[in-house]
């Protein structure tokens, strides 16, 4: 398997250094963060070597080369725990509400990735997006089709990436053409599980679609597959529309809740994300947390759609794991700034807050603590995967602005969250490879 090796030779990466070590919560807790406002990197072989001031990063690689990134600030690369690359081209689609929208217009969509031809090129172009908007790592829906899966798989592979994706499990209440069965969704998951988990820094997902769109016998086989693989990922939908929550209660009246239907087959554990959660009530919550299972918050998705506010309050209570995901194509943007400042305003039409640190925690951090990833990604420490980004404290003449003026830290970040998009993000790096330079892949 043809992949990109790693950057062999020691570099120093000097700038504005902010990683995460906790989740700062509604404060901006000191002990959360570790932030060098004069800071430099050590890279070396893929992985972060050393990291601190740059006083003394610099003393002690005196012979290695130097890269100045000024003002600008490092960061982790961004984890976003819940996008579609084949709706890439439904970003922007109509639709009244989510159940018209997927057979208006994403499952038309869907169809055409039997092709293998055509689901190698747009796995490209979503690849070189995510890095173009600083995604380093992505929890990805593939489509019914195991071509879908081998050209996503190939083309992360290519790039060095470390992304999560799988074959949607779907046998019914779905078009024709893209219906599996209980046999072919276990054959086809199986093979593909063999080919793909845990090969280099690819890791699978047991992806059924969502609780309608599977037969009690294939939600048997996802379970089956779940214990068969207990280190592979489940991903799914959970809980986003009112008209999805009463279909559901309507084709499994035996469970207590959409989120039993899950638990019901062993799809409730560790390495289990389930997108949206808006409509759960508190013994789901509490379910959610004893499970391990952690919820991605697509606020743009929601917003887009119509289908309620994800009540971050409610979940912090229970304990819940959670981060932010952009939903793509049903949410609006590639972009995690974006998608950040949507997450916000979420949270304010709640009277509750998203402070800037900690949402830059759950697209880090957070993000990786939920896919039990935070040894190798998700923070700038030794030894942890060089997957980091570089904002621009001048991408815009108004960031640049507004940045000159910001007194911590955290002004700096409500700055990008506010006014940011693909246009902040100076540099990517994967495994300390530039991907992604000046709106360039």
């Amino acid at each position: 398997m043809a992949h990109r090796t790693d950057a062999p030779n020691p570099v120093v990466h000097r700038g504005q250094v902010l990683s995460f070590t906790a989740d700062p919560g509604d404060r901006t807790d000191p002990g959360s963060h570790r932030y060098f406002p004069d800071g430099a990197m050590l890279v070396a072989n893929g992985k972060i070597a050393a990291v601190g001031p740059a006083a003394d990063i610099l003393a002690a690689s005196a012979d290695v080369p130097v890269i100045e990134h000024g003002r600008n600030l490092l960061l982790p690369g961004f984890i976003d725990n819940h996008i579609h690359y084949a709706q890439t081209d439904v970003i922007a689609a109509g639709g009244r509400q989510l159940l018209d929208w997927l057979q208006d217009y994403t499952f038309v969509e869907e169809a055409r990735f039997a092709d293998a031809a055509h689901s190698s090129e747009v796995a490209d172009f979503f690849l070189d997006e995510l890095a173009r908007n600083g995604t380093t790592t992505a929890m990805v829906f593939c489509t019914v089709h195991a071509a879908s899966v081998d050209a996503f798989f190939a083309a992360a592979a290519r790039r060095g990436q470390c992304m999560i994706a799988g074959k949607v499990l779907m046998d019914r209440h779905a078009p024709e053409n893209l219906c599996d069965s209980p046999t072919s969704a276990d054959r086809e998951s199986r093979e593909l599980l063999e080919r793909w988990h845990r090969k280099d820094r690819l890791h699978y997902a047991i992806t059924p679609r969502f609780a309608a769109t599977s037969s009690e016998a294939q939600l048997h086989v996802a379970g089956t597959l779940a214990r068969d693989f207990p280190d592979a990922y489940i991903h799914s939908h959970l809980a986003e529309n009112h008209a999805e929550v009463s279909w559901v209660r309507s084709l499994f009246p035996a469970s207590r809740s959409y989120l039993d239907v899950y638990d019901q087959y062993g799809l409730l554990r560790e390495r289990a994300v389930y997108a949206h959660c808006i409509h759960l009530d508190a013994d789901d919550r509490r379910r959610m947390r004893e499970s391990g299972a952690a919820a991605a918050f697509c606020p743009t998705s929601n917003l887009y759609l119509g289908s309620g506010l994800f009540d971050l309050a409610a979940t912090d209570a229970a304990g819940m794991m959670f981060s932010i995901a952009t939903d793509v194509g049903g949410g609006s943007s590639f972009s995690m700034l974006r998608t950040l400042d949507e997450a916000r305003k979420v949270a304010r039409l709640q009277g509750q807050d998203l402070a800037p640190l900690r949402a830059f925690y759950l697209a880090t951090l957070g993000a990786a603590r939920c896919l039990r990833l935070d040894d190798r990604i998700g923070r700038l420490e030794p030894g942890m995967d060089a997957d980091f980004i570089v904002l621009d404290l001048e991408a815009t003449p108004l960031i640049a602005r507004r940045t000159a003026a910001a007194r911590s830290v955290s002004d700096l970040l409500r700055v990008f969250m506010t006014l940011g998009d693909d246009r902040a993000i100076k540099a990517t790096y994967i495994r300390g490879r530039e991907a992604k330079h000046q709106g360039k892949t």
